[in-house]
């Protein structure tokens, strides 16, 4: 067995005590009269709508002098997709949204901020429903944008791409995806092409001139911008003097669809009004969801004390690298670090870490029934433990693994179209359309994290300690482990 040495346990236990205590509390530093996270707890959790409730709010289009007007099926689709994109930069999963094409509407649910105070409907949707500005830039340089506390928030223009503005969404007519069939079995089938008003033409024209070169290796690129979120950055491969230009790359019927209504989004000839809005009540509650996590932790500490009653060491070990595991996720749902936002945590995303969990209870389970059987065969205590850790390892990690890709699937499936997930199974997803649904898409994200910190605490962390433990000469002793009594 190789040899662990004996600070390990103290280290790695100490550790994970740490790590259990900042994700459960959090470390705040004082202010003056506010109270800022060093650390973010798990009262920084965003809920979701089930959880605490939230806003539903109905737009309709207006124009300038907010008269109601009458959107098409396009434009209604484009608005849509500007308010999705405002709630994904929020961190903002858990909502549900629809269009009313028979009445022109739009229909939007999501929860409360996690550190909202007033409860407000009408403050909460202000800045979802304000008229996107795109722009058209010229060149790709960026720098980051960072809050009062110096932490990093998002991206904008710097440098040339700032100061020189070569379009905005009143030059543009119409974005529209496209299928090319001589281009059939390439990357480059489907793209986006972009008609600009007459307002656009000249500017557009002018630009791609002093962009192009015949040397491909030296030609500019044009990067699209909706709000400060980049959409696009296409090379100039040609000057457009007729005002109609192609985006082409690496598309898919669903990714061309969803920039073409991303550069209507900003296009758009009116902006939102809400016509009515209101809080929803949540479905459970907070003295409901009070007594959830106290079951929790009643249920937490019962899975505990079996563990070590029958386990004996390695229960003992087994339910600290379990706290480790309950701490991690809550640390990636709450954010932990002040950079980075809080998840939306819904109900299937608590049934998520609980399944997580039970599975992190068996991962210890079957090594140390490993450990057991090895120590009843006969085996030296070092030899026990190394040959029951490895011989457990496969069927962790083929149960582990598989319920790995399962939330990846759900992930890519159900969550933001122009997230991670989504981008990375664009191959196997091209065929099928945006489903978004932040309830699922919390199940399988605190799933995939469960199973990440299932590994790290339940399988390399509790067996650093127990090999640890076991140098020391008052921890050698085969009952500890499961033996017979000598």
């Amino acid at each position: 067995m190789k040899r662990t040495g004996k600070p390990v346990f103290f280290i790695v236990a100490l550790l994970i005590l740490f790590v259990s205590y900042a994700a459960f509390f959090g470390i705040y530093t004082e202010r003056g009269d506010l109270s800022i996270p060093v650390i973010k707890g798990a009262s920084d959790i965003r809920w979701g709508i089930d959880i605490r409730g939230g806003v539903e709010a109905t737009f309709y289009a207006v124009d300038d002098d907010d008269n109601a007007l009458q959107a098409d099926s396009k434009q209604l689709d484009a608005a849509k997709e500007i308010i999705s994109i405002r709630l994904v930069d929020n961190h903002i999963t858990d909502y549900e949204l629809y269009v009313d094409y028979e009445n022109s509407r739009i229909i939007l649910r999501f929860p409360w901020r996690e550190d909202e105070t007033d409860f407000n409907p009408e403050s909460a949707i202000q800045e979802i429903s304000m008229t996107a500005m795109l722009t058209f830039r010229e060149g790709n340089e960026t720098e980051e944008v960072t809050d009062a506390n110096g932490n990093v928030t998002g991206i904008k223009p710097a440098g040339v791409t700032e100061s020189n503005i070569i379009l905005t969404g009143d030059d543009v007519e119409k974005a529209e995806p496209y299928y090319d069939n001589t281009k059939v079995g390439t990357n480059s089938a489907y793209g986006v092409q972009l008609t600009l008003k007459e307002s656009g033409k000249a500017k557009f024209a002018e630009a791609t001139e002093k962009l192009y070169s015949a040397t491909e290796s030296e030609r500019g690129t044009i990067s699209i911008w909706l709000d400060n979120d980049e959409i696009s950055y296409p090379r100039v491969d040609a000057v457009i003097t007729d005002g109609v230009a192609t985006i082409s790359g690496s598309f898919t019927a669903a990714s061309a669809q969803d920039l073409a209504n991303k550069i209507n989004a900003g296009a758009l000839p009116f902006k939102l009004a809400t016509s009515n809005f209101g809080s929803i009540n949540p479905q459970l509650g907070s003295s409901a969801l009070d007594a959830m996590l106290l079951a929790g932790a009643i249920a937490l500490v019962l899975v505990c004390i079996f563990m070590i009653l029958v386990y004996r060491l390695p229960g003992a070990v087994a339910s600290i690298a379990l706290l480790g595991q309950v701490a991690g996720m809550i640390a990636a749902v709450s954010g932990f670090l002040p950079s980075i936002s809080s998840f939306t945590l819904t109900l299937p995303g608590i049934a998520g870490m609980i399944l997580s969990i039970g599975m992190g209870v068996d991962a210890n389970v079957i090594t140390n029934e490993r450990i057991k059987e090895e120590i009843r065969k006969g085996r030296s205590l070092d030899a026990a433990i190394d040959n029951g850790s490895s011989e457990s390892f496969s069927a962790i990690f083929d149960g582990n693994v598989t319920v790995i890709i399962v939330a990846i699937i759900l992930m890519g499936v159900f969550g933001p179209p122009d997230g991670f997930w989504s981008k990375l199974l664009t191959p196997f997803l091209f065929m099928f359309g945006t489903a978004t649904t932040g309830s699922v898409y919390s199940f399988g994200y605190t799933l995939l994290i469960g199973v990440i910190f299932n590994f790290i605490m339940g399988v390399t962390a509790s067996r650093l300690m127990i090999k640890s433990l076991s140098r020391f000469k008052h921890f050698r002793n085969k009952w500890l482990y499961g033996g017979d009594r000598t």
